[in-house]
Parts: C-alpha cells; sequence; structure tokens
C-alpha cells in the first residue's frame, strides 16, 4: 500500500525545460515592499500622464506619488499595491489596479474629497478627465469640499473621541 503523505516523484527531467523555469520562478520570487512603491508609483504616474494629460498630468508629477505595497488577508480583506498624491486642500488622489480573470488590470483612479462636516471624507471613482472636470467644477464652491448630507451621510463621518479630562 502506497504512503499517502509522500510526495510523488517529480513528473519531470531535472533538465527539462519546465524545471529550468520552475529554478527561474523560485530564483526570482514575489517582488518585495519597495518594488511594490515603486512599481505602484509608475503605474499611478503613467496612468495620469495618459488618461489625464490636460488636467492631473498638468499638475501631479511623478514625484508626487507614494507607494504602498499590497496587504494580504488582512481584516478588512486584502489590497493590492496602490500609490497616493496629496492635492492640497485636504484632498488626495487614490491609484490602484483592479485585477479579475474575466478584464485583467484596470486602472483604479479615486479622489478622496473632505466633507464640509470635517468629520469625514467621500471617495469619488474618475473615469475620465470630462469626469474629473465636472466633479471640480461642483466642488469649486464649496473650495474643494464635499458637501454634507445628514439624512445620509456618504462621507462616512467620523464622531470625534469624546473628551477625557479634557484631551481627546
Amino acid at each position: 500500500m502506497p504512503d499517502t503523505l509522500t510526495s510523488p516523484a517529480r513528473p519531470y527531467a531535472a533538465d527539462s525545460p519546465l524545471a529550468h523555469l520552475l529554478d527561474m520562478a523560485q530564483a526570482l520570487g514575489a517582488p518585495d515592499a519597495d518594488e511594490q512603491r515603486e512599481d505602484a508609483v509608475t503605474t499611478a504616474a503613467h496612468h495620469v500622464y495618459t488618461a489625464y494629460p490636460d488636467t492631473l498630468a498638468a499638475v501631479v508629477d511623478a514625484l508626487d506619488w507614494q507607494g504602498h505595497p499590497a496587504l494580504r488577508d488582512t481584516s478588512a480583506g486584502s489590497f493590492e499595491p496602490s500609490a497616493v498624491a496629496w492635492l492640497d486642500g485636504g484632498l488626495w488622489l487614490h491609484h490602484t489596479l483592479r485585477t479579475t480573470e474575466a478584464d485583467g488590470a484596470s486602472d483604479v483612479l479615486t479622489l478622496i474629497v473632505p466633507c464640509t462636516c470635517g468629520h469625514g471624507y467621500t471617495d469619488i471613482v474618475l473615469d475620465t478627465e470630462d469626469v474629473l472636470l465636472e466633479l471640480l467644477a461642483e466642488l469649486r464652491p464649496t473650495h474643494g469640499q464635499s458637501p454634507h448630507d445628514d439624512g445620509a451621510p456618504d462621507c462616512h463621518s467620523v464622531r470625534p473621541v469624546p473628551l477625557l479630562n479634557g484631551r481627546r
């Protein structure tokens, strides 16, 4: 009777093309956190330069992006590497790649806007440069803040921490 805990013999020759490819893959390994950060910054800058040439590319430089490595198996789920750029006034750009089996990788650029209530942010996915321009026209009267709605706060407002001995 065969032992079920022992692995079967390798089904390919030690000097076969598959053996060499598997050895190369093991030698390369997965990208480390620094490589993921670098790749995220490069991808974000490239997307902005190609998809937003008349707006964001004119004001956001490649050096303005800060990369973040992937987060795997956190309590909130798994996240791909991403990059963020500070726009001032409390606004941020966030870029990541959404990867699906059906579509492959697609760029996701999000504008993160502070709420007028002062306790939260609204995140708005940007599809095109025209959408960005329309959104900026809507935000101009509030100086770059998203109007707060008490009925359904879509800013995900955060209640301030209660005072303890006069301090937060």
